[in-house]
């Protein structure tokens, strides 16, 4: 029985391909000079500093614009509120990977809600499609693409 699973992974190499670019510009742009600002790395994501919340707001959008030549979907990114403290300003972005339970079952819904004979599950953070025709996946994903959804998904496993 054909099937596939939808994921949302991230591609951390190109997360810290595209971290290392923004360093780079940041330590080179002429605006940035001064104001110590820095982008890096933690455990679940990675935090801008800054003396001028300006100048981190400015270190995030160059931060995104890699990431989007590097083909990494913002959606990924859940970018907190800038915290000002004695030092300056800190902006942190937890980087986002897994399907949700509620984002599953929305998942899911649509996958019922289009009539086609196909079955989903919930499988850790992946939802597992099944059908008996390789047409009907297709046109899953195919629906799942052109879904307005909050999060990114990723196709794999495709298996005939």
């Amino acid at each position: 029985m054909p099937s596939f699973d939808a994921v949302s992974k991230v591609n951390w190499s190109e997360v810290q391909n595209a971290l290392n670019q923004a360093k780079q510009e940041v330590a080179q742009r002429f605006d940035f000079r001064g104001t110590k600002t820095e982008l890096e790395r933690t455990d679940t994501g990675i935090v801008i500093h800054s003396s001028a919340e300006d100048r981190a707001r400015a270190a995030l959008d160059v931060l995104e614009q890699k990431l989007v030549r590097r083909k990494v979907s913002l959606k990924h990114l859940d970018k907190g509120e800038p915290l000002k403290n004695l030092a300056g300003v800190r902006i942190p972005i937890t980087i986002k990977e897994g399907i949700e339970r509620d984002n599953a079952k929305r998942v899911i819904k649509i996958i019922k809600d289009s009539k086609l004979r196909v079955q989903a599950a919930i499988q850790e953070d992946t939802v597992r499609v099944n059908g008996k025709k390789r047409d009907d996946l297709q046109q899953v994903i195919s629906l799942l693409k052109e879904a307005d959804l909050d999060f990114s998904l990723q196709f794999t496993n495709f298996r005939d």
